[in-house]
């Protein structure tokens, strides 16, 4: 095979704000590899993975369809998820074709790749290991709770999260893939259910710590009831930092501006608030912060504008490797 002179950029993460991200970023002449979560145990991917004793589909899917050149009806119905029919209500189709190719092919991994194929996608989906993990999380006062879509609902502060079975073997590629890149960027999306159950992982951990790439964390916009409520800027990096039991992240970036007084109110129905940009915090950590208006609304959500990021992110290399352009606002 031959190795492409693009920048290599890894991104880690889960489900949806990791395919806002990629599907900026794969239009420019940069090499994509998505390293997603396989923690995820509710919705269709939940049930796809108890009966068929699966990696659960759901996050893979979402990002194969963002990076996918398809026809824009061929990514909507792989999408499409059915509203009725006994044991099809629930499901997305593109779950299905998965879980399918998984029974053809033997294997999980195999199958994203032929997915990969079928929808011309550009870059690499690989998932954070070939099997499926279970997400614990532990809270202040001591008590556990399993599984990923149980943890956001219990009302308790999280002290910490980790895997069940301890033991988890990552793909030797994805381990490549992390060693080779030029720029490991993490999130935006749920930081202890689409984040750090890759990190988590052990090897891949352990590979993102020491790998000399520059890393970069996109904060999330908005806190999560259950998981980030009250989070700053820096909370967000401080429970990276304490799980990976080391600093590692040399960049932060942050929304500066106002959100919408009425896209506020809404959100706060779901106890979300802004994430605080605490500067002088994040400073203190000794991180370059790079801080602009990366917000777009769509039909009153929040979602990280994805061409506004690429363009930041690619921004961040030159012909040099990785040196951040000068024209960046930042301290």
């Amino acid at each position: 095979m031959i190795e492409t002179t693009q920048p290599k950029i890894v991104i880690i993460g889960g489900g949806t704000g990791l395919s806002v991200l990629v599907r900026g970023l794969k239009f420019l002449p940069v090499d994509i590899t998505a390293i997603v979560t396989v923690a995820d145990d509710g919705g269709s991917s939940g049930r796809l993975r108890d009966e068929m004793d699966i990696p659960p589909p759901g996050d893979i899917r979402n990002v194969l369809a963002a990076l996918s050149d398809v026809e824009p009806l061929v990514e909507d119905l792989f999408q499409h998820r059915f509203q009725n029919g006994n044991g099809l209500s629930g499901h997305s189709l593109g779950n299905l074709l998965l879980a399918a190719m998984t029974t053809i092919t033997g294997d999980f991994v195999h199958a994203i790749s032929e997915m990969s194929k079928v929808l011309n996608v550009r870059g690499r989906v690989l998932p954070a290991a070939n099997q499926s993990v279970i997400l614990n999380a532990e809270f202040e006062d001591g008590s556990i709770v399993s599984g990923e879509s149980k943890i956001p609902y219990s009302g308790k502060k999280i002290r910490r999260v980790f895997l069940n079975p301890e033991e988890i073997e990552p793909l030797q590629e994805t381990l490549h893939v992390i060693e080779q890149a030029d720029l490991i960027i993490l999130g935006p999306g749920s930081l202890y259910t689409s984040i750090l159950p890759n990190l988590l992982v052990p090897k891949i951990g352990r590979e993102v710590v020491y790998s000399k790439a520059k890393k970069v964390y996109m904060c999330n916009v908005m806190t999560q009831a259950g998981e980030t409520l009250d989070y700053t800027a820096s909370d967000h990096i401080m429970a990276l930092y304490d799980h990976m039991g080391t600093d590692f992240i040399d960049t932060i970036i942050v929304n500066e501006g106002e959100i919408p007084s009425e896209i506020k109110q809404r959100y706060e129905k779901e106890l979300a608030k802004p994430v605080i940009y605490d500067r002088e915090k994040l400073e203190a950590l000794g991180l370059e912060i790079i801080h602009d208006r990366i917000v777009s609304y769509e039909d009153g959500v929040i979602r990280h504008d994805t061409k506004k990021i690429a363009s930041i992110l690619y921004g961040m290399i030159d012909s040099n490797g990785l040196e951040p352009r000068p024209n960046i606002h930042k301290h």
